[in-house]
């Protein structure tokens, strides 16, 4: 009696393990339910500095980072010249800051932590001081690495890597900030990104932020045409001097 007690006892909690095992394995994870969230952007083009500093920061400000699976990859507009060099819209400088940030963006994969390096460059672009940006540096604990990064050769081949990521977006961007919602791209839509990812979200961990945020998306395809964006069909090489 005792021993048949017992080996019931024990298939139950065999049975039980195996429901548990079974469970978790059906059951997506908190962080298969993130939403990605894509930027695609580029720095010195002061749209996109607005559009980090005063709408994607909110992101983290709100909470609602705890939903999102946030990638940021600058290169934006953009090309590589018939002589295999990196050209960009807004000069040099742009070429520059783009593989700084993209070198704080492979160092340092926390997102929190290359994101307010990032934000910080940007902010520095809005008040006109983007000279400054290595005062980012200490002024963020991200340190001389990503300068070493680029200094090394590596942030070139970091910007080529998201030039070609860039070059294969379907439909392709056509100004940034070009923002992506579980690789849909919002397009003219990007402003109201954050109502887009509250209702992407399919967990039941609903930030408070989404609460607050309209019930319902308008995604009738009507432009916004008074948010000024770099479009990429403008452009064109300046030069200019920051490093």
């Amino acid at each position: 009696m005792g021993n048949g007690s017992f080996c019931r006892r024990s298939q139950l909690a065999v049975t039980s393990l195996v429901l548990v095992l079974l469970l978790l394995l059906v059951s997506p994870s908190q962080s298969d339910q993130r939403v990605k969230l894509s930027l695609y952007y580029e720095a010195l083009c002061p749209y996109c500095a607005n559009f980090i500093v005063n709408s994607l920061s909110k992101v983290f400000d709100t909470g609602l980072i705890s939903i999102v699976d946030l990638r940021l990859v600058p290169w934006g507009n953009g090309w590589i010249s018939p002589d295999g060099s990196l050209s960009c819209q807004h000069g040099p400088d742009e070429c520059l800051l783009n593989a700084i940030e993209a070198c704080a963006i492979t160092i340092y994969p926390d997102v929190n932590r290359h994101f307010r390096f990032i934000n910080c460059v940007e902010q520095l672009t809005l008040q006109g001081r983007q000279g400054e940006w290595r005062n980012c540096l200490g002024a963020t604990g991200v340190g001389n690495a990503p300068v070493d990064c680029y200094n090394g050769g590596f942030g070139n081949k970091l910007e080529r890597r998201n030039a070609d990521e860039t070059g294969r977006l379907n439909p392709p961007h056509r100004f940034v900030p070009w923002v992506l919602v579980n690789n849909r791209p919002l397009q003219e839509e990007f402003p109201n990104f954050m109502s887009h990812v509250c209702k992407a979200y399919k967990g039941d961990r609903v930030p408070a932020a989404c609460r607050s945020l309209p019930a319902t998306v308008d995604s009738s395809g009507e432009e916004i045409r008074s948010i000024p964006v770099c479009y990429a069909s403008q452009a064109g090489n300046v030069t200019s001097g920051l490093q």
